[in-house]
């Protein structure tokens, strides 16, 4: 089939990619035209393991093309997936109008009937909105469908080829026979497709995500009781994830969540909530929690130095707001740089993914570091705001060397406590004794 992917950034992208391994010919469209040309010539413009390999095999088998030329893609198109950005606006509510725009160029050009697949992350209703906008510009039918991805930043491809579930909402018989022959290679090896109306699988989008942030932040006010009572979140931990009610992802306590999905989705959903009256008092906690747990550590190590932490060069390793990524969007680590160079510290971060975006919004306000014990050079103290894996299990003898004072501060838990206790480090951590 030939499918046209509106927007190639990290959703689209990795759909249209996905898409094209499943044997269709898939044609990315995108206003950027440097971008389609540097994707043209074989280059993924965003960090994602996997990506590369499978984005390069289908560019040599002709099955993905970029191009700006909207038109050209969707006249050798059926089905057009709309994966544009939604960002927050100031009052939190998704701005729709990048997909609102892309609506209103399609029912201009189409010439004969198209499947439109919202992809995006939008609000109830907006299906029938693009519906309205569409007609508004055209008497050839069409259908408009909702189908909202489930991927995980740094698992991208393992969630698209292999999802939990595909959710498709469409109450049209004729756009849900052509979404079910998409999908048939998933159904064909029992992974589920879902049909439901389209404002349920708006929702469903809404609420997963929604869900995901309060068990996210439910275990960090549980790992700040901890230290409270003298409790270790990692055995609380285990316990209720041993509960299959329960399971255990999702339950990593930590400096909070970040991203470019979990924030934006739980302002929208409580901004959509008051739009009808409705308060998502749980909701309303969550992002309230979220944000002061992002900082909590900066107390801790104002604490550590008296009280004052001017001229105080800190280290920091990590600055995605994930591992395996380089999306900063929302990022504790910037967070934590704020506050920290308004106290008058200075900073020293290592991430060889994330660095160069990072550069783009602090340029020089901190330093960067060619390895993460460079990083380490003359610190007071280690900030740990990203879960990376070369963090795991370091020399603690060749960090003590390089640092000026060995404490460590870890908003990830990347320690056992036993690696630390005979390091001679004050190591403060989420939810879990102090080790001094």
């Amino acid at each position: 089939m030939n499918i046209t992917i509106v927007g190639t950034g990290y959703v689209g992208l990795v759909t249209g990619t996905t898409l094209a391994e499943l044997g269709n010919t898939v044609y990315c469209v995108d206003i950027d035209a440097k971008k389609v040309e540097t994707m043209k010539q074989g280059t993924v413009p965003i960090y994602e393991p996997g990506l590369e390999e499978m984005f390069l095999r289908n560019i040599q088998a002709q099955r993905l093309f970029f191009t700006t030329d909207l038109k050209e893609a969707l006249d050798k198109s059926e089905v057009i997936y709309l994966a544009l950005p939604t960002p927050p606006g100031e009052d939190g509510s998704a701005d729709l109008s990048y997909v609102l725009s892309v609506a209103n160029n399609i029912g201009e050009l189409m010439t004969e009937y198209k499947v439109i697949v919202n992809k995006s992350t939008v609000p109830v209703g907006t299906a029938d909105t693009v519906r309205a906008t569409i007609s508004g510009k055209t008497q050839i039918p069409f259908d408009v469908v909702s189908n909202p991805e489930f991927l995980r930043e740094g698992f991208a491809v393992e969630d698209s080829m292999n999802p939990a579930r595909v959710v498709v909402g469409s109450e049209s018989e004729r756009a849900k026979e052509i979404m079910a022959k998409i999908y048939q290679p998933f159904t064909n090896t029992g992974i589920p497709i879902i049909f439901m109306d389209e404002k349920s699988s708006e929702l469903t989008k809404y609420a997963a995500n929604s869900f995901l942030a309060v068990k996210i932040t439910f275990m960090n006010e549980i790992a700040n009781y901890c230290e409270k009572v003298g409790a270790d979140v990692d055995k609380v931990r285990l316990g209720m994830g041993s509960d299959d009610r329960i399971g255990h992802r999702f339950l990593f306590p930590g400096i909070g969540y970040g991203g470019s999905c979990f924030p934006k989705d739980v302002k929208a959903l409580i901004k959509s909530g008051k739009q009808e009256d409705f308060d998502f008092q749980i909701l309303e906690a969550t992002e309230n929690v979220n944000q002061a747990q992002k900082v909590i550590l900066v107390s801790e190590i104002e604490k550590y130095f008296g009280g004052n932490l001017q001229g105080k060069k800190i280290a920091m390793w990590g600055l995605a707001f994930k591992a395996n990524t380089d999306d900063i969007r929302e990022a504790s680590s910037l967070d934590n740089i704020k506050i920290l160079l308004e106290k008058g510290a200075t900073i020293t971060a290592y991430d060889s993914i994330a660095e160069e975006n990072v550069r783009r919004i602090l340029n020089d306000q901190i330093s960067y570091a060619q390895d993460m014990y460079s990083a380490l050079e003359n610190a007071d103290c280690l900030l740990i705001a990203t879960e990376w894996s070369e963090f795991k299990n370091p020399n603690f003898n060749l960090m003590a060397e390089k640092m000026n004072n060995k404490a460590i501060f870890d908003g990830r838990n990347m320690f056992a406590l036993e690696q630390v206790e005979d390091s001679g480090f004050y190591y403060k951590s989420i939810g879990r004794k102090t080790v001094k």
